[in-house]
């Protein structure tokens, strides 16, 4: 029963996802009561509306994660079924609410029926456990620092027992990692300080908080986290360990089933051949009895005839015995040649599958380049705008400054031109003042000519008059100056002085 409750799981994990169109990892309640009543009808479980009711109260708050709709699926489904259901119908079922999801082109290249029948073997190859999540091993998410409290992005790997993170994906700058074990626990958390898909990683030492890029990346890490912890906590090994050995077992088990019918098969040669040897060995019999029964025709006629008839009868039950261990053996060889060819189509499509998922990883990581692209080239407008308006306001700046220096340059202009017209008046006025002081000196110049005239009249007739009545005297002992007037009658200083004042109005004058 548990082998056939993890085959039902697969399916119902399918049509449950397919449910999840936000992909948020959570489905109405409405939806999750059509789902059961139709696992119900398909699995001939009876009905239990009362505890469908009570499961799906309308008064719970929000829709249903996978993990909180396994305990009805388990408890009111999954316990009750025994085995007489039509698996065709329900795999039909399931198929239908998550073909639109799988199939992805339209035309098909094959029928939808074939397309039907890939689903069912790939969910019978498939090695992984309810709940079925695509486990993202590695990828960008930002962390919360514990000391400075920012927001930085670090690439995340996941490993059996611990998440280590760094600078970038290239692993060459390791920050941290963080410790996982059977204690650990992993938990939503609302968003808040402008961060989104939020979670929360608590170990017995530190918690981490932890920023996803989406709401799937959120949810796709919190199930991989949860199932690591999970796989801690029972001691299992990791998935792709468990996944190792099942193939190995699977391919011992067939290696074994090969072997055995090769020995099947060389012990139905041996017992044919054995077989050919006695019915030569008979034959040669029968022949040496009749070569005897001819020379004793007339003692043993009657004993030949028995003889030949149960030779006869014994060789015609050999044959039939023999024929009918060729038939066995061709139908054997037939079976054999069937299995190989089913396992070569298994062989094939399993390397088919692996190469799907191969393209699907491909085109994930071409994704990530992209989105990374397209992030460093908003990075760069976002720059080349604020460069711009660093460089638009320093030209406001700039104008505010040359309209400030320009209108104190015309305040200065003015204060100029009305220092100007106030020079020019008093320019005029010294002009009219120097015109009235030329004038005066014009006049004072002719009174003093004709003064000169009249003084130089008057000396020249004293001093004929002098020469006339001067008494004839011994000279003095120092020499005379003698002036227009006759001897002089000042000091030498004096007359320098009379020289030097008589000169400096002669320049005046000039």
């Amino acid at each position: 029963m548990v082998g056939l409750k993890e085959e039902l799981l697969k399916s119902i994990w399918h049509a449950f996802t397919a449910l999840d169109l936000d992909r948020s990892g959570k489905v109405s309640k409405s939806q999750l009561k059509v789902l059961s009543h139709n696992l119900c009808t398909v699995l001939n479980v009876p009905h239990d509306p009362v505890a469908l009711e009570e499961h799906f109260r309308d008064d719970d708050e929000g829709p249903v994660s996978n993990q909180g709709y396994m305990p009805y699926l388990n408890k009111f489904i999954l316990e009750k079924v025994q085995g007489n259901f039509d698996k065709v119908e329900f795999n039909r079922m399931c198929w239908t609410l998550c073909a639109k999801k799988n199939l992805s082109k339209s035309p098909l290249l094959i029928s939808d029926e074939d397309a039907f029948k890939v689903w069912v073997i790939f969910n019978f190859l498939s090695e992984d456990k309810y709940p079925l999540i695509i486990v993202p091993e590695e990828g960008y998410m930002l962390k919360k620092g514990h000391k400075r409290k920012n927001w930085m992005e670090r690439w995340f790997v996941l490993k059996p027992n611990i998440i280590s993170y760094y600078v970038s994906e290239d692993l060459k700058d390791k920050k941290g990692d963080i410790i996982l074990d059977g204690n650990c626990c992993v938990e939503a958390l609302p968003d808040k300080d402008g961060k989104k898909c939020l979670f929360l990683i608590k170990c017995l030492d530190k918690t981490f908080e932890i920023s996803a890029s989406d709401k799937k990346k959120k949810q796709e890490w919190i199930q991989a986290i949860q199932s690591t912890v999970n796989l801690l906590r029972a001691g299992s090994p990791p998935p792709h360990k468990e996944a190792r050995q099942k193939r190995k077992e699977l391919r011992q088990k067939l290696l074994a089933e090969q072997e055995e019918l090769e020995r099947q098969m060389k012990e139905l040669q041996a017992a044919n051949e054995n077989k050919q040897k006695e019915l030569e060995t008979v034959r040669k019999q029968l022949e040496a009895a009749a070569a005897r029964a001819a020379e004793e025709e007339k003692k043993r006629l009657q004993t030949q005839v028995e003889l030949q008839d149960r030779f006869s009868l014994e060789l015609e039950r050999e044959k039939m015995v023999r024929q009918k261990m060729e038939e066995q053996v061709a139908q054997k060889s037939s079976e054999l040649e069937q299995y190989l060819q089913r396992v070569r189509e298994l062989e094939e499509m399993y390397k088919q599958l692996e190469e799907a998922l191969e393209d699907e990883k491909q085109a994930r990581q071409d994704e990530e380049t992209v989105r990374k692209l397209q992030a460093r080239l908003l990075e760069e407008e976002t720059a080349k705008r604020a460069e711009l308006e660093k460089w638009h306001l320093q030209q406001q700046q700039t104008i505010q400054m040359t309209e400030a220096e320009k209108q104190e340059l015309e305040n200065q202009r003015m204060m100029k031109e009305q220092a100007l017209q106030v020079a020019m008046q008093q320019l005029k006025q010294l002009e009219l003042e120097r015109k009235e002081a030329l004038e005066q000196y014009e006049e004072v110049k002719k009174k003093l000519e004709t003064a000169a005239n009249n003084t130089k009249s008057w000396k020249d007739k004293v001093a004929h008059h002098e020469g006339l009545i001067r008494l004839i005297e011994p000279g003095p002992k120092n020499p005379h100056l003698i002036t227009n007037w006759g001897p002089a009658a000042f000091t030498e200083a004096e007359l320098e002085e009379r020289q030097r004042s008589w000169k400096g109005k002669k320049a005046t004058s000039e």
